[in-house]
């Protein structure tokens, strides 16, 4: 196993074994910029920060406060840290009910067909996704990961912060635990000075209100093929169809700019390549704060979390990034790749953000005929995807305003 498949790297062998871990009380950040980042090679299932109301409403200030002191035990100012943390959650907290009433306006405004039930349960849920950017991504989350042997080596001895590296270490544990002949593949010298993931940012340069796609390339559109709506739905044959392989050597490329938040639903599309991100200066601001006239607040989270990261590691200031700091990375996907990504997330389920930076490519693309199949399946087969998840749009005005602006 060791000299003739693992020295001489023949891994394939090692990739029919996959395991599945549940992980803990992780912070946000350490997902976002740190098991999802740069590894396309897994499988997750996390705890939604979009509709797991506790986690903010009844925050553990003492797991976050003992998080800080596992990993990042050498810093002076954890005071100040935790003022930030704080400032970004009483926002929320004093805001939430005024921006749980907008929600319900807006979507009693754009889904006239929703019933109040649908509204009951939503209201709550988009005002807390909408309201999150001021909170950092420090807060604990939970979530269940699979990978095989081969990828976990690669994540552990590519791990990039203390978080990272400790995590990864207690995989390698468990697995060595089941099969301690494997314990040679997991031999890392020690590390104290980690390379960042994303670096810190350095100035405030305003807020936004829409999030920024730049379309680079829209690749040979001689090579297109274009699927069937029931190519995507229910069941996605785009990758499988021997009809549909020249979609997948051809590429669209896009620079993005969007919030920490999006990046996390951005992440979940693994068959798209993404380059290293950076924070870009800016602070997204959805349409319910932005409502509720809280620019001012959003300024005062982000400056003080640049004033704060400047005097800690940079793999805590990054993982202490309020969800709504913006960063910018260019991506890059396969017409397939792209295609799948874009009918997923122009769907009204999809959250708002991430539904209008999709709805500005698509517009980008008009001239391409990959939009003919670039929608959800209201769109192509007029009948709703999501079952009883049914958002509440007028149908019957779908040809007329097919993609429109949305707050919610």
């Amino acid at each position: 196993i060791k000299d003739r498949l693992w020295n001489t790297g023949h891994h394939t062998t090692f990739q029919h074994t996959f395991f599945t871990f549940l992980i803990e009380d992780i912070a946000i950040g350490d997902i976002t910029f740190g098991l999802h980042l740069a590894n396309p090679f897994y499988n997750t299932s996390q705890r939604s920060g979009r509709f797991c109301a506790k986690m903010f409403v009844e925050p553990d200030f003492i797991k976050i406060e003992e998080y800080i002191d596992r990993y990042w035990p050498e810093i002076k100012n954890k005071q100040a840290v935790l003022d930030y943390i704080g400032l970004g959650l009483n926002i929320y907290q004093s805001n939430i009910k005024d921006a749980t009433k907008k929600a319900e306006e807006f979507i009693k405004e754009e889904r006239p067909n929703a019933s109040e039930k649908y509204i009951e349960q939503n209201a709550p849920k988009i005002a807390q996704e909408q309201l999150r950017v001021f909170i950092p991504v420090i807060f604990p989350t939970a979530l269940e990961y699979t990978l095989n042997i081969s990828s976990l080596a690669g994540l552990y001895y590519s791990a990039w912060s203390p978080t990272l590296i400790e995590l990864t270490q207690k995989m390698a544990d468990l697995v060595i635990e089941k099969w301690p002949e494997l314990g040679f593949i997991f031999k890392r010298q020690a590390e104290t000075d980690f390379p960042a993931a994303v670096g810190r940012c350095s100035e405030f340069l305003g807020v936004l209100k829409k999030p920024v796609v730049k379309l680079k390339s829209s690749g040979n559109v001689s090579l297109f093929s274009i699927p069937k709506p029931e190519d995507l739905h229910p069941t996605d044959l785009l990758h499988f169809s021997p009809s549909l392989m020249n979609n997948n050597v051809s590429e669209i490329k896009t620079e993005v700019e969007l919030s920490v938040a999006t990046m996390g639903q951005d992440q979940r599309h693994r068959t798209i390549k993404r380059g290293q991100p950076g924070f870009s200066g800016k602070f997204y601001l959805p349409p319910i704060p932005d409502s509720l006239g809280l620019t001012n607040e959003a300024e005062k989270v982000f400056n003080t979390w640049l004033l704060v990261q400047k005097e800690i590691p940079e793999s805590l200031g990054y993982v202490i990034a309020p969800y709504g700091a913006m960063v910018k990375y260019q991506k890059s996907g396969s017409y397939n790749a792209t295609i799948h990504e874009l009918s997923k997330r122009l769907c009204f389920c999809a959250q708002e953000e991430i539904y209008h930076l999709t709805r500005s490519l698509r517009e980008q693309l008009k001239d391409h005929p990959i939009v003919q199949i670039m929608a959800p399946s209201c769109v192509l087969t007029q009948k709703c995807g999501e079952g009883v998840r049914y958002c509440g749009r007028d149908m019957k005005k779908l040809k007329e305003n097919t993609f429109p602006e949305r707050k919610i």
